[in-house]
């Protein structure tokens, strides 16, 4: 079962990631993502993430949807114009790809490219916005018509039927203030979102803080698990990543290299459990050790998808 179906159905949902190879092959990407096989309703591969170059999400979309895999396209709005951004829609559709989250994306001087020239011509909502006008048949062209130039042309129409997406978005649950990302949030919905993912999260507590202050929600939102690996890596998101805080017991926890791995999927596991009862799914971002997620689910309770 997909996401659309998983969507419409109530179903407490289940999705993972993966990342496009920096070349041109994408068999270990595949490879990653078979372990995702049943466990998950769909699989989203990242786009150029964190501004450093790599293959691009829609082929490793259409990669996994020829493995028999539930591919979730990103897509961020840093690379592409408006132009580029609905031709790469109408594409994934003709792909039969018809999730796709929308992203505003990181800034180019994070990445491997610094002297790279950002776009931002649309933001996230405008995105959502832009995919919606595609489902109802028509792009979001706005210029003076030719017969009377004090009218506007909102919009060209489509050739044939138009595509059908599943569209998500994210928010950051621990950022402070909180207001701003629920308000955006509120404005992601209204345009047209159907799924929300939020950023890593390592305290149900303040995720539950999160979900009060949000209040009814109409779209089922995904708690963001972003599996650490070492205590360097937790020290760095402490560090770098806004509104995310890795507690010290967990850095602590990771620090023998021998019970490393262990430690991690029993830390995960428990984490998972916790924020169950609270949301309508987990989005799980293994970097790599996606290997490890099946077992991180089982300690959760959380069976093979349906």
């Amino acid at each position: 079962m997909g996401l659309r179906e998983a969507i419409d159905s109530g179903q407490f949902l289940i999705t993972g990631e993966v990342a496009p190879p920096k070349g041109c092959h994408f068999e270990h990407m595949v490879e990653e993502a078979e372990h995702y096989r049943g466990r998950v309703h769909g699989v989203n591969v990242t786009d150029i993430q964190s501004a450093v170059m790599r293959a691009s999400s829609l082929v490793g979309c259409i990669k996994l949807k020829e493995a028999g895999l539930p591919p979730v396209l990103q897509m961020v709005c840093r690379d592409r114009n408006r132009l580029s951004l609905q031709s790469e829609l109408l594409s994934a559709a003709a792909m039969g790809i018809n999730e796709v989250l929308c992203l505003t994306g990181d800034y180019t001087t994070l990445g491997d490219h610094p002297q790279a020239k950002p776009v931002f011509d649309l933001d996230s909502v405008q995105l959502l916005k832009a995919a919606k006008r595609l489902m109802e048949g028509r792009d979001m062209a706005y210029y003076p018509s030719r017969k009377d130039p004090t009218q506007m042309v909102d919009g060209e129409p489509l050739e044939g039927d138009p595509p059908v997406f599943t569209l998500g978005c994210v928010v950051n649950p621990g950022a402070e203030p909180l207001e701003p990302q629920i308000m955006k949030l509120r404005k992601k919905i209204d345009a047209g979102a159907d799924f929300c993912q939020t950023q890593a999260v390592y305290d149900a507590g303040v995720f539950e803080r999160f979900m009060e202050k949000l209040g009814d929600c109409p779209i089922p939102i995904l708690a963001g698990v972003v599996v650490l690996k070492n205590p360097m890596m937790g020290r760095y998101m402490n560090a770098n990543v806004a509104g995310v805080t890795v507690p010290e017991w967990m850095i602590e926890a990771l620090a023998d290299k021998e019970t490393r791995v262990e430690k991690s999927i029993e830390i995960h596991g428990k984490l998972v459990a916790e924020l169950k009862p609270l949301c309508q799914g987990i989005h799980m971002m293994p970097l790599g050790w996606d290997k490890y997620v099946p077992r991180i689910l089982d300690l959760a309770g959380i069976g093979p998808v349906a």
